[in-house]
């Protein structure tokens, strides 16, 4: 089950650390730190991904601004208290750091197994760009899950207009980050940044009868 688990949640980020590391949280007498790793797109935009990672995988490698460096692990997801509100918040927790030596053929890359929470939300942009939004609960070890954002496009946006509440789903694509304004009040408006999952290839794992 633990491995299961564990496959049912993976990602790989190759980039450059952007940002100093800095303390996070601290876990059964584990101390957790935090930093951001810009990956580039084809199109030259770049996501900027924060990362968590333990102090116990830091001491074989330089985690400084400007170093190349390759991380696997997991996206995972927590609430946190923003302005008395729950706010949704996305990491990528490192299983493994390690320096990049060479060019990565695809160097953001996520696969997960998940089930569906919501009815997805169809949309045509303005752009003519069909887009449906979807949150899927992905199981972690000790009953927990992690609730992801994810955006299908085109067929795919098409195809989750099918889809029910509870469905089980996996999915292919990338991490990536997104600036937006969030108005505050008539006088104040604070850019912020969001992250999810853009969707490349999706399966529904078949339905159980009803």
């Amino acid at each position: 089950m633990a491995d299961r688990i564990m496959e049912g949640n993976r990602v790989l980020i190759a980039g450059t650390i952007n940002t100093p590391i800095e303390y996070d949280h601290q876990l059964y007498g584990e101390v957790f730190y935090k930093f951001y790793v810009g990956v580039p797109r084809l199109s030259g935009y770049i996501d900027v991904l924060p990362i968590t990672i333990s102090e116990r995988l830091m001491g074989h490698i330089d985690i400084s601004v400007g170093k190349e460096i390759i991380v696997e692990g997991q996206l995972r997801s927590y609430n946190k208290q923003i302005g008395g509100k729950n706010k949704l918040i996305l990491t990528v927790f490192a299983r493994d750091v390690y320096a990049k030596t060479e060019p990565i053929k695809n160097p953001n890359t996520i696969f997960l197994n998940g089930f569906l929470c919501k009815k997805p939300i169809y949309r045509i942009t303005p752009f003519k760009r069909e887009i449906s939004d979807i949150l899927l609960a992905v199981n972690r070890m000790y009953n927990k899950s992690d609730y992801i954002p994810a955006i299908a496009w085109g067929r795919n946006a098409r195809f989750c207009e099918t889809l029910n509440v509870g469905d089980e789903l996996m999915i292919w694509g990338r991490i990536q980050s997104r600036i937006y304004q969030k108005r505050l009040s008539e006088y104040e408006v604070v850019e912020r940044t969001a992250y999810e999952v853009s969707i490349t290839k999706m399966e529904l794992v078949d339905r159980k009868p009803d």
